[in-house]
């Protein structure tokens, strides 16, 4: 009895140690896969960097002239309201 165990013991431990093989050899197939598409990915974000740059500097650009604009409009309304209140304490 005790040696038919250690037989089915001896079979199932290969048994496990080829499927392990396998289930390895598998993974390292799907790794280089995915290195292959990682690599790909990154080389068409590279491509992408140089218009990526281009409309951050337009959108930085915008913002800038937008902020100017708001700016001088905010000081004019201030300075209209200023005059206002200071023909107010003139009149007093």
């Amino acid at each position: 009895m005790q040696e038919i165990l250690s037989i089915i013991l001896y079979a199932l431990g290969s048994i496990l140690l080829i499927v392990l093989i396998i289930l390895g050899i598998k993974l390292i197939i799907t790794m280089n896969k995915i290195e292959k598409i990682t690599d790909d990915i990154n080389g068409k974000l590279k491509s992408l960097n140089g218009f990526f740059s281009i409309i951050d500097f337009t959108t930085d650009r915008l913002a800038t002239i937008t902020d100017k604009f708001v700016d001088g409009v905010t000081s004019l309304i201030r300075r209209l309201f200023n005059k206002k209140k200071e023909e107010e304490y003139k009149d007093e």
